[in-house]
């Protein structure tokens, strides 16, 4: 089957954010202008395309990411509009996972917020190419300057803008284009209709500075450019593009651009940066995976004739059709009714109906090339993360990591039919959401499920309730604390050793244990010489460690952030086996833990409050009763004041309804994960005895 579009006129974009800075709004007018509706979304209204859930509706957030094809200028656009919430990270990250590119949306009036600083961390670390688009020019204290500013110093970006403001506040119209040198101002309600003309006599001047500083910026970030600026050359509005373009596509420059989504002005040059800045598929470097069951890399270039190499990065039970797998072609292709091979399970899987999916509807596909995103009915071994690709030509792609949960609540169904639907419905949630989890507590007989944050639960909660019609008690959300040793170990030995009638059990290990980086987990390291533990006993030992460590000795917490050294240990030719082994390591582990003055660690979250200034005594006198450690304060516009500071999640539950009441409902907070940290002595017996801190 012949392309239809050329691989150089695809674009992959993910448009990422803070809450509320306009993600979707802009997503509305973009599949506006593109033809893809014929009336403009509104997020107030609950109607827009992308946040077509009864929750994002209800919230007025968007909860999921949502993929969307549009078309503009004779390019396909693939476009993901993803959650700004903290507790739906997992969607930015795993869309950001398979993105060639992104718009970050900031809002004019607050500059970058904190939320911007995480999606803008998590770019980096895919190392997505993006640019930036101010919106809220028309609200009141919105300032294009500042918003510049801010993202040069908190993100330690190097933004270059492209284009200027008509006018502002309630009096913004339109743009200038600094690269074309022309003015564009928006008429009529829908925005449809422009006019492009000169730049406005009052605004020549300023637009020369700008126009001037934008060349320099341009200039430094190509060689040959920089020698023409030096020597006082013309440099033309074509080489200022393409250098702009490379500098964007290498990561050292970031394009700024100006508008009011919901006033509908400023979405049609936006789309034109994207056809014009951020690359195609065919122009970033062949995805890197290693062969299955070895470390040797490998690469897949972005071409239809290379082997096949997809990841699969969302899991969507759709209520209509099924099990939709979410995917992005890196090379080769996939054609409908063909055999596939899942490289990360080792199994073959058919492929069912593929489609192309617009929001919450859809369109059916023979057959999806390389850089096209997609979705797959009928898989029942993929899960996110897997790559799928040629059983001839196997290759694993690095995966996605995910942060771990950091608050969970008790649930228990009502009726013994809620008791089914409620083991469906959590399959089914956890195979969409990595983030989300559920275990069966034996001590306690409860079902218990982690998540991200109070809202992601509660979300997930609704959904059971509402999409799977389990009717459940829910406990009172608790924070997920971990386990650590506070004291290196040198030596923790153990002999395991059981007689029975036949065979007996043997099994001794010497391990040592000291702690390791924050984040780091259990890492176990086999320093065994000489023989003493035959090789293919180590496995046992470590296995036996990591489901050891599963339950900590203070309160049955996960023990986390230890270094695990195997230093020795015997065997016994005729009673030793992987199991003895197994259980020598997990209890030479949890008496090692013992040994270490175990400590409690709780879950530290980055906090960030917006409030007025006469709130601010009250607010950071609360926020030290709640153990904070404050970082710093700032101004914002409007005689507001930002506070951040590291506080333990245990004291953050409901605060959104005491700062509320402490600001007269003008304040504003958001929280993200950071750390773990060494709980408090005393605040730890108060844990151990069940007391709320």
């Amino acid at each position: 089957m012949a392309r239809e579009h050329a691989l150089e006129r695809f674009r992959n974009i993910g448009i990422i954010a803070h809450i509320d800075a306009g993600k979707t709004t802009t997503t509305e007018r973009v599949l506006y202008y593109t033809g893809r509706t014929h009336r403009i979304g509104s997020v107030d209204d609950g109607t827009t395309v992308t946040d077509w859930m009864e929750q994002e509706r209800e919230r007025g957030i968007t909860i999921v990411s949502a993929a969307v094809t549009a078309e503009w200028r004779d390019y396909i656009i693939n476009i993901i509009d993803t959650p700004g919430h903290i507790d739906f990270t997992a969607e930015v990250q795993r869309c950001l996972r398979v993105l060639d590119g992104g718009v970050v949306i900031f809002d004019a009036v607050q500059g970058v917020e904190p939320q911007s600083e995480t999606v803008w961390r998590q770019a980096d670390r895919y190392g997505v190419p993006r640019l930036c688009f101010a919106n809220k020019m028309d609200r009141p204290g919105a300032s294009y300057q500042r918003t510049i500013d801010s993202i040069r110093a908190r993100l330690g970006a190097n933004p270059i803008a492209i284009q200027m403001p008509i006018g502002s506040e309630a009096s913004f119209v339109g743009v200038v284009d600094l690269l074309a040198g022309t003015s564009l101002v928006w008429k009529g309600a829908t925005g449809d209709d422009f006019e492009v003309g000169e730049i406005p006599p009052d605004l020549k001047a300023e637009a020369a500075d700008m126009h001037a500083r934008m060349v320099e910026q341009i200039a430094e970030t190509d060689e040959a450019l920089t020698l023409k600026y030096l020597d006082g050359e013309e440099i033309s509005t074509d080489e200022l593009r393409a250098a702009l373009r490379r500098a964007t596509i290498a990561g050292t420059a970031t394009p700024v651009l100006c508008g009011s989504s919901l006033r509908n002005k400023g979405v049609q040059p936006m789309l034109d940066a994207v056809i014009d800045f951020l690359p195609s598929p065919a122009e970033i470097p062949p995805v890197p995976g290693t062969k299955p069951g070895t470390d040797e890399a490998v690469s897949r270039p972005a071409s239809d004739d290379a082997p096949l190499g997809a990841l699969v990065f969302k899991i969507v039970t759709d209520p209509y059709v099924g099990r939709l797998a979410y995917f992005r072609v890196y090379s080769g292709k996939i054609t409908q009714g063909s055999m596939v091979y899942n490289s990360t399970k080792g199994k073959r899987e058919r492929v069912g109906r593929l489609i192309r999916m617009y929001a919450d509807r859809r369109e059916d596909l023979d057959e999806v090339m390389a850089g096209d995103i997609a979705a797959v009915l009928g898989m029942k071994d993929t899960f996110t993360g897997d790559t799928l690709c040629d059983a001839a030509n196997p290759i694993v792609l690095e995966a996605i990591h995910f942060p771990e949960p950091v608050i969970f609540l008790a649930i228990e169904p009502r009726t013994t039919a809620d008791q089914s639907r409620m083991a469906e419905a959590l399959q089914k949630l956890s195979e969409e959401d990595p983030t989300f989890r559920a275990t069966y507590d034996e001590n306690a007989g409860q079902t218990v499920i982690s998540g991200m944050g109070e809202l992601h639960l509660e979300v997930l909660v609704d959904r059971m309730q509402r999409e799977f019609k389990v009717q459940a008690n829910v406990g009172r959300p608790r924070v997920a604390y971990r386990e650590s040793i506070t004291v290196p170990v040198a030596k923790s030995e153990y002999r395991y050793v059981k007689q029975t009638g036949g065979h007996g059990q043997y099994g001794h290990v010497v391990l040592s244990l000291e702690s390791g980086g924050p984040g780091s987990g259990i890492t176990f390291e086999n320093r065994v010489t000489g023989g003493s533990i035959p090789r293919e006993y180590v496995p046992g030992v470590e296995k036996g460690v990591r489901e050891a460590a599963e339950g900590g000795v203070l309160a049955g917490y996960p023990v986390v952030d230890i270094k695990v050294k195997l230093i020795d240990g015997s065997f016994h030719e005729v009673d030793s086996s992987e199991m003895a082994f197994k259980m020598a390591g997990s209890l030479a582990f949890k008496q090692g833990v013992q040994m270490g003055r175990p400590t409690l660690l709780e879950p530290m979250m980055r906090v960030e409050v917006l409030t007025p200034d006469e709130f601010l005594g009250e607010v950071t006198g609360d926020l030290a009763s709640r153990r904070a450690a404050i970082g710093g304060m700032e101004m914002r516009p409007g005689s507001a004041q930002a506070i951040r500071a590291d506080v333990p999640l245990a004291e953050m539950f409901g605060y959104a309804t005491d700062l509320r009441s402490m600001t007269q409902g003008r304040g504003v907070f958001t929280m993200e994960f950071d750390h773990y940290a060494q709980v408090a002595e005393a605040v730890t017996k108060s844990i151990l005895a069940g007391v709320p801190a």
